[in-house]
C-alpha cells in the first residue's frame, strides 16, 4: 500500500509498505481521511516519536476491510472514526485512570503505524461507529475534538466566564466553540493570521484582534487558553489572567520553549496554571457531539488533498495555511 512516511527528521515522503494484517482483536481500516496536527510536525522535526521510520496520522477515519478472529463488535463495512491512543493499561498512570499520561506512551501515528495511508490496523476497542448522518471523511475530526472535550475537562467549566483564546487554528476554533457550548459570558480570540480571524468571526466569536491590546479588558480573562504553542503568545496570554483565573497550556510547545511566570502575581492573584494533554475518556463525548454539530466540518477542513500530495499538505499547514488540512487517500484514485 502507499503510506507517507516520515524516515528522518525533516524528511517526509511518499512509499510502498506492507499492507497491515489485523490481529485477533483488531481490525483494518480503509483510510477515509486522515488529518494533520501540530504533533504531526513535532514528529516530524525528531521530537515525540521515539523510533522514526514512522507512519504519521493520529486524526482518522474510514471503512473496515478485515477483522480479527477475535472481532464480534465490528463487521466489514463498517465506518469507523477511531481513537488513537495505545496506553498500556499496566502503569501507575493508567490504573488511577490517567491514561493520557501513561509512562508508556504510544499511539497511532506516532509510536505505531498511522492514518496517512491507505489502510492502518487499530485495535477494536478504539473505533466508534459512525451514524449515518456523519460523512466518513469528516469524522477525522472527532480526534482534535476530543483533545478541545478534555481541555475543557480540565478547566472543569465556569458558567459565566469570559474566555480569551490565543490561536484561530482548528484547534482554537473548537475551543471556542466549546466556549460558547459551556456557558462562556464572551469567547474572544487572538491571532496575527487575518483570515483566521475572519473564520473566527464566521462562528459567533465576541472579538477577534491581532492582539489583547486591542480589545477593551482592563481586568483580564477568567479563563485564557493558549492554542498555539507559540513561546511570544503563550509568554503574552500569561500576562492576560484575570485575578481568581485559570490558563490553560493547550496549545503543543516545542520541548525547548521557555516563558517566564511570577510567582508573586500567581499567589497574589490566586491564578491557576494547567495543562491538558491529548485524550482522556473524551473520544466518545466528541464523538456524539460531533454528530450533534457542534462542529461545522465545512468550515473547519479547509483543504482536501490526495495521499500523494502529504508533503505538500505539511508544507501549508507549517505555513500556517489554512485551517484543517486532511489528506484523503481515495481522492485522484481511479477505482
Amino acid at each position: 500500500m502507499k503510506a507517507a512516511v516520515i524516515t528522518e527528521p525533516g524528511i517526509v515522503e511518499l512509499a510502498t509498505v506492507p499492507d497491515p494484517t489485523p490481529g485477533p482483536r483488531e481490525v483494518v481500516i480503509k483510510v477515509a481521511a486522515c488529518g494533520l496536527c501540530g504533533t504531526d510536525l513535532h514528529i516530524l522535526q525528531g521530537e515525540f516519536a521515539p523510533q522514526l521510520p514512522i507512519v504519521p496520522g493520529h486524526e482518522f477515519a474510514g471503512e473496515v476491510v478485515a477483522v480479527g478472529a477475535a472481532v464480534t463488535e465490528l463487521a466489514i463495512g463498517a465506518r469507523v472514526a477511531v481513537d488513537p491512543s495505545l496506553p498500556c493499561l499496566e502503569c501507575h498512570y493508567c490504573r488511577i485512570g490517567r491514561s493520557n499520561l501513561c509512562e508508556n506512551f504510544a499511539a497511532l501515528g506516532v509510536t505505531a503505524p498511522g492514518g496517512a495511508a491507505e489502510f492502518v490496523a487499530s485495535p477494536v476497542a478504539n473505533c466508534v461507529p459512525l451514524p449515518d448522518t456523519i460523512r466518513t471523511e469528516d469524522a477525522a475530526l472527532i480526534e482534535p475534538l476530543s483533545c478541545a472535550i478534555r481541555g475543557y475537562d480540565v478547566l472543569r467549566g465556569n458558567l459565566g466566564a469570559h474566555v480569551l483564546i490565543y490561536g484561530a487554528g482548528t484547534m482554537g476554533l473548537m475551543m471556542l466553540q466549546l466556549a460558547k457550548r459551556t456557558g462562556a459570558a464572551s469567547a474572544h480570540v487572538i491571532d496575527i493570521n487575518a483570515d483566521r480571524l475572519e473564520t473566527a468571526r464566521q462562528l459567533g466569536v465576541s472579538a477577534a484582534a491581532a492582539s489583547a491590546d486591542e480589545l477593551d479588558w482592563p481586568r483580564g480573562w477568567d479563563v485564557v487558553i493558549d492554542a498555539t504553542g507559540n513561546t511570544k503568545a503563550i509568554q503574552d496570554a500569561l500576562g492576560r489572567v484575570a485575578k481568581g483565573g485559570t490558563y490553560l497550556q493547550f496549545g503543543v510547545a516545542d520541548y525547548a520553549a521557555r516563558a517566564v511566570i511570577e510567582p508573586y502575581k500567581i499567589y497574589n492573584r490566586e491564578i491557576t496554571i494547567t495543562g491538558s494533554m491529548a485524550v482522556l475518556h473524551s473520544y466518545e463525548r466528541a464523538a456524539e457531539l460531533f454528530a450533534a454539530d457542534v462542529i461545522d466540518p465545512d468550515v473547519f477542513i479547509s483543504d482536501r488533498l490526495p495521499l500523494g500530495a502529504y508533503p505538500q499538505a505539511i508544507s501549508r499547514f507549517q505555513a500556517g495555511i489554512g485551517r484543517k488540512i486532511q489528506v484523503q487517500p481515495g481522492l485522484g484514485v481511479s477505482t
